[in-house]
């Protein structure tokens, strides 16, 4: 059984595509992990992960492709797909990356990695990244056990080391002060 530990997010479903069951999908990785059936797209279905194969994959636009599952052949199937969040599976997405030479850090794994800003130096330690909002934070705490809420945007993140375990940001000015309590202020 597919477990939600095992899965990491690659992508979104918009909308239908025409008449014959194509979906038009943004990706956040290579098109070629899910060709000609070699890794599921793994969706959730009333609650459960369900794996899905892709027959076919075109481009059409930069990170937008329109994609076809096996068995899935008319608009009325494919509407099941609209708006779902799309996984692969962890294991598959590494080993894939490796060969390619690439690595995978996947944000669940940066737990206890020190948080440094360009400016004020270490922040404190990641806790865990929340996803429940539409902005996912990083929940850091810091040396003096407060939590801080720093948003996980590519324009603040200016790095990751992962043999340091140290992720760099370059925070805007006063964003840290958002944190602090209305009697502190």
């Amino acid at each position: 059984m597919i477990e939600e530990k095992d899965l990491t997010e690659v992508g979104k479903i918009q909308r239908t595509h025409a008449l014959k069951g194509e979906l038009n999908l943004i990706l956040d990785i290579d098109p070629d992990f899910f060709e000609e059936g070699r890794n599921p797209m793994i969706i959730e279905m009333d609650g459960c992960p369900v794996p899905f194969y892709a027959e076919s994959i075109r481009t059409k636009g930069q990170t937008s492709y329109l994609v076809k599952f096996e068995r899935i052949d008319s608009e009325e199937q494919a509407r099941q797909f609209v708006n779902k969040t799309v996984f692969a599976l962890k294991s598959e997405l590494k080993e894939y990356m490796a060969e390619s030479g690439e690595d995978l850090i996947d944000s669940d794994d940066w737990s206890g990695f020190e948080v440094h800003d360009s400016e004020l130096g270490t922040l404190g330690t990641l806790e865990r990244i929340d996803d429940s909002t539409a902005n996912i934070l990083m929940v850091v705490e810091t040396p003096d056990g407060e939590e801080l809420y720093i948003p996980l945007a590519e324009e603040f993140l200016t790095g990751i080391d992962p043999d340091k375990r140290i992720i760099n940001v370059n925070l805007p000015e006063g964003l840290i002060d958002l944190n602090k309590k209305k009697d502190e202020v």
